[in-house]
């Protein structure tokens, strides 16, 4: 069974997607522009501004209607912190304040919640299961003291109340697999008592009566979810009536699990894991550790000072990558997995008489330039009605409603000259084109400014020589 632990460096990962953005400082205009992902207004928010929403649902499918289901709804609270420096008429708000190696500017951090909640699907089959929760208002004060220990100001974090729900329910559905959908929708409740506006730097007030990356963890302890992404034949109908709104569910845990289901406010795939190679937390799970890792390094001592007072996370993040030994960085290069997979991390050999026999060299990766020596556009052939295609053949164009180009429709009927025969990594077949009555032909294969259409898209007049 897997267990949310086993899963909350991945968590972790989608709360704080676009948390702090490099260079980390509050003071850079990037940073001015977060919270993204998973963003729940409260409704006077979204009826003043529609783009904003103040739900999100997610809908799964299980393989039978039996057991109980664990709910863990994840989100961070918006929390202000002010800076006072200390003065002789006592302590006033300021927009910097040094202490030591540290300059600390007000900022936006944010509070890790869970709601937990536990259902069994028979109870709440057609009888939806409401669950509310709050979170208070509330003032904290951390004494500000330089390197000797005097005291030089304080930071003052500010936040508000907040109010939300949780209805969990389930539906059987009809067929003979017993399929059923469980649907979890969040919702804020809160009721902001400031006026809603649209003036300059309203979301930002808006953003501390939110719910912020919101996402759910799922967990079965009898039966199994089935994949949205790739579900068995007979469930693919179910699966394209789910109605996601603001989520992507996916299955979590180790490869071949299936009862448990990380619903996430960006797409990402079933039992996705955070990379080995990820030592630290960037706080934006799109970006590249190598890069971000050398770019750090290059930070100068006075940016240093402004990026550990800007966050917690931000400082321990630069803890983290300061002085990193050239080894765990060559690691951060990049890792041919194929090859780990077949020799368990050793280097493929070949075989002689005194070392034994060779380790079978596994096939060249779609992404290898050793796998352009595997095609030949201009020899390679593909079957269209029985007949090969190739070079030189002949065709006349018939695209068809699925392809998104509206040109291509304009070229139905006409003649055309294949040039070359691709394929894509997925396996596909592409046929270069050159139509018979483009005004310059001759230009068009210097440069390479081939039609492209699917063998599906063609008819077949003449055959290669």
């Amino acid at each position: 069974m897997t267990t949310f632990d086993e899963v909350r460096p991945l968590a972790d990962t989608v709360m704080y997607e676009g948390y702090a953005l490099y260079p980390y400082r509050a003071s850079d205009a990037k940073n001015a522009v977060r919270w993204q992902f998973g963003v729940l207004m409260p409704a006077a928010v979204v009826d003043h501004d529609p783009s904003e929403r103040a739900w999100s649902q997610t809908d799964c499918l299980l393989d039978g209607a039996r057991g109980t289901v664990q709910v863990k709804v994840r989100f961070l609270q918006v929390q202000v912190r002010e800076v006072l420096a200390a003065s002789a008429g006592g302590l006033r708000r300021v927009d910097r304040l040094e202490a030591g190696d540290t300059v600390h500017q007000p900022w936006d951090e944010a509070l890790e919640h869970e709601v937990d909640l536990e259902c069994r699907i028979s109870d709440v089959l057609d009888r939806p299961h409401e669950h509310r929760f709050e979170m208070p208002a509330g003032t904290s004060e951390e004494p500000v003291v330089d390197a000797g220990g005097t005291p030089v100001g304080m930071l003052v974090r500010r936040r508000e109340s907040l109010q939300g729900r949780v209805e969990v329910s389930a539906q059987s559905l009809p067929g003979p697999y017993g399929a059923a959908r469980l649907r979890v929708r969040v919702e804020n409740s809160s009721a902001p008592a400031a006026t809603v506006g649209d003036g300059p730097g309203s979301r930002r007030l808006h953003l501390r009566h939110a719910l912020v990356a919101t996402h759910v963890l799922l967990r079965l302890d009898h039966g199994a979810f089935l994949s949205l992404l790739d579900p068995p034949e007979w469930a693919r109908p179910l699966a394209h009536e789910c109605e996601n709104v603001g989520t992507w569910p996916v299955l979590a845990g180790a490869p071949g699990s299936r009862d448990l289901v990380l619903s996430a406010p960006i797409i990402l795939y079933d039992h996705v894991e955070v990379a080995p190679e990820s030592r630290s937390s960037f706080m934006d799970g799109t970006e590249i550790d190598e890069m971000l890792t050398l770019r750090t390094s290059t930070m100068t001592d006075e940016e240093r000072r402004e990026a550990r007072g800007t966050d917690p996370r931000v400082a321990a993040l630069l803890g983290e990558t300061a002085d990193l030994p050239a080894d765990m960085i060559d690691r951060l290069h990049g890792s041919i997995r194929y090859l780990e997979a077949v020799t368990g991390g050793a280097s493929v050999r070949p075989a002689d008489a005194s070392s034994g026999p060779a380790v079978e060299a596994p096939p060249t990766p779609w992404w290898d330039p050793g796998q352009d020596a595997l095609a030949s556009p201009e020899t390679d052939r593909v079957l269209v009605d029985g007949r090969p295609v190739a070079r030189g053949s002949r065709v006349l164009l018939r695209p068809g409603a699925r392809r998104a180009d509206a040109q291509d429709m304009f070229l139905a009927g006409r003649a055309a000259t294949v040039a070359a025969v691709f394929s894509d990594v997925d396996g596909g077949s592409h046929l270069a084109v050159v139509v018979d009555d483009d005004p310059a032909p001759d230009l068009v294969r210097a440069h390479g400014r081939y039609l492209y259409f699917a063998p599906d898209e063609v008819e077949p007049l003449e055959v290669a020589p």
